[in-house]
């Protein structure tokens, strides 16, 4: 039986100053799947992610239009509601870049920096939940006796790692990943790929992904991005 849908997207448009990127865009994504999208470059795969968390606001001369619901738990939101919260969709809708992005700081401090932000303040609460993100993120056993280590240092697939477990220390239920292995090696792609395979479990994926095989290999979904639709691959 299909798993219940979680995200609706209707008539979805999105303009870049005098270009539309998208255009017309009626798709649903499953709960606890994984979800690719694939297509040429430049056609706007990587924008099309960033509405799902709004990120695409901090875009100057970005516009959206049409319908983004969210099923959270309490039925379907819209997203895109004049008043609807940023920072509580953010805690809900994770995103991991194409490019590992660590903080210029420790590996702990990394993965507490969202809950900081949160108002999070129970030092064993939080403790606990790096603890598990870095588990889930298959990186504690690698970096537990070094947490206070600049994260800089961590090799490129530990860095991707490291961000994933920052998305996932608030227990989003939607992970939007950029290339999540365009930059590493063979074996780090592999754990990547074991990852994500057991993260489906606990929230919604939506990947963007060039390599065909690795589609193959992980999405239960996928769509191709070209002349400004959104297909079924």
């Amino acid at each position: 039986m299909q798993n219940p849908i979680k995200i609706k997207i209707r008539h979805l448009y999105f303009y870049y100053k005098t270009r539309t990127i998208l255009e017309n865009i009626n798709i649903d994504i499953h709960a606890n799947t994984i979800t690719s999208i694939t297509g040429p470059s430049g056609q706007g795969k990587s924008s099309f992610l960033t509405i799902l968390n709004r990120l695409c606001h901090n875009m100057d001369g970005a516009r959206v239009d049409g319908q983004v619901t969210i099923d959270f738990g309490n039925g379907f939101e819209d997203i895109f509601q004049k008043n609807y919260a940023l920072p509580e969709l953010r805690k809900r809708v994770g995103m991991v870049f194409q490019a590992p992005n660590p903080l210029p700081v420790s590996i702990y401090k990394n993965v507490t920096f969202p809950l900081k932000l949160a108002g999070k303040k129970n030092k064993d609460s939080i403790r606990e939940k790096v603890k598990n993100a870095l588990e889930h993120a298959f990186l504690w056993d690698e970096v537990k006796d070094r947490l206070s280590d600049d994260a800089r240092l961590l090799s490129g697939g530990q860095q991707q790692r490291l961000c994933l477990a920052r998305s996932l220390v608030l227990d989003p239920q939607v992970l939007l990943l950029d290339e999540p292995t365009s930059s590493l090696d063979e074996t780090s792609v592999q754990v990547i790929e074991e990852l994500l395979a057991r993260l489906k479990n606990r929230c919604t994926i939506i990947m963007v992904s060039h390599y065909m095989d690795q589609v193959k290999r992980v999405a239960d979904q996928q769509f191709i991005l070209r002349d400004r639709q959104l297909k079924p691959g």
